[in-house]
């Protein structure tokens, strides 16, 4: 970091602002949502799930099909979205011997897009 850059990433004083702490304290979420909210992100991670979850974006798949879409194999892909399950980001359904996954619900999407037009901006 350029000694510039590092004359502006701290305060040069110790003045509290209490009214904007007071107010910032009484609107946080309790400690354990923020908790549960870091865990979820956790799950985001990870590449493969990452690539699961897109490709689950506009379709359910079994994973058979996501396995050869990513070329993975199907044991690799079933360890995945066991993780994306517990962290409900999916869901399944079973037609016969066939189960098919689909995201969880739409925030899911929603979460997905956000974070791709952040990583895209220029």
């Amino acid at each position: 970091m350029e000694e510039k850059e590092k004359q502006f990433d701290k305060c040069d004083c110790t003045v509290i602002h209490e009214d904007v702490v007071e107010k910032v304290r009484s609107i946080m979420p309790e400690e354990e949502d923020l908790y549960n909210l870091a865990d979820f992100f956790k799950v985001f991670g990870d590449s493969t799930r990452i690539r699961i979850i897109c490709a689950l974006l506009n379709c359910e798949m079994c994973v058979c099909d996501i396995a050869v879409l990513l070329n993975m194999t199907q044991s690799s892909i079933s360890h995945q979205l066991r993780v994306l399950k517990q962290a409900r980001l999916v869901k399944f359904r079973r037609e016969g011997k066939v189960v098919y996954y689909s995201l969880d619900d739409e925030h899911i999407k929603e979460i997905f897009n956000t974070g791709l037009l952040h990583v895209k901006e220029k």
